[in-house]
């Protein structure tokens, strides 16, 4: 973490022919950054990139206080394969909220929007999210919810009814949990609703999907080994442009904070 500000001050002391240097205060503003190279971007168990590799990276500002605002930005290949958007190949997250902690436990509250830039094509709807979101931690376990505000969620609609996929949720339980010496083990599991979806047969899209993994911290970075995998096969809709992007798949990340 960075800070932003640096204070120093000097104390001449009348008849001493020397300076005392006093202690720099603590800077209220923290900006950090961070840089991922990943061999398949998942999000909630969906590959967005068709299976193929990603570069990400964002910044985030913090207050003292608890407050924080932040932007993250990752290439995509559903938006434009998915038939949603021209000439569409990224996305861009920007987020705030506020956070803060009581003995181990820890809460955080806040607003994040999915956007996907492109000409969004003729009679589909607009794959541009906004969620509101909740949630919780004690030592190494953390829950969040995350709860969909704007008109569709990521695009769905009701191919029979044409009803939209607002106040679709999805929850998470996660770990990450030190075993010392720069290694970790992470466990994640989560369930997808997606609001007022039906097909004539009768098939929706929620879903629930699982990831075990462990990480290394090798000094000048984090890699991580993960797996992850969804009960999407038994429902419907996770097959985009052939390719079946809810299935189990194996993944390798580094990562980089600064």
């Amino acid at each position: 973490m960075k800070k932003l500000v640096h204070a120093l001050v000097l104390t001449g002391l009348v008849g001493v022919p020397t300076f005392a240097m006093a202690e720099e205060p603590a800077s209220p503003h923290t900006l950090s950054g961070n840089i991922t190279l990943t061999s398949d971007y998942v999000f909630r168990g969906v590959s967005q990139t068709q299976g193929g590799p990603a570069i990400q990276g964002g910044f985030d500002y913090a207050h003292a206080s608890g407050f924080y605002v932040g932007t993250w930005a990752s290439n995509v290949a559903w938006v434009k394969e998915g038939g949603f958007k021209d000439d569409s190949s990224m996305e861009i997250d920007l987020y705030g909220g506020y956070r803060g902690t009581a003995g181990d436990f820890g809460y955080d509250v806040g607003v994040i929007g999915y956007f996907y830039p492109g000409d969004k094509v003729a009679g589909m709807p607009s794959p541009n999210t906004t969620e509101v979101y909740l949630g919780a931690s004690w030592k190494f376990l953390s829950a969040k919810y995350s709860h969909v505000v704007s008109k569709n969620f990521i695009g769905w609609v009701n191919p029979v009814t044409l009803e939209e996929s607002k106040n679709s949720g999805y929850i998470e339980l996660n770990a990450n949990y030190d075993l010392g010496g720069g290694w970790g083990v992470l466990g994640h599991v989560g369930m997808q609703k997606v609001k007022d979806y039906e097909t004539a047969t009768g098939g929706d899209a929620d879903y629930t999907d699982w990831k075990i993994g462990v990480s290394k911290d090798i000094g000048f970075g984090v890699v991580s080994l993960a797996y992850t995998d969804t009960n999407a096969d038994e429902v419907c809709c996770y097959t985009i442009a052939g390719e079946e992007v809810a299935d189990g798949r194996v993944f390798v990340s580094f990562s980089k904070t600064f």
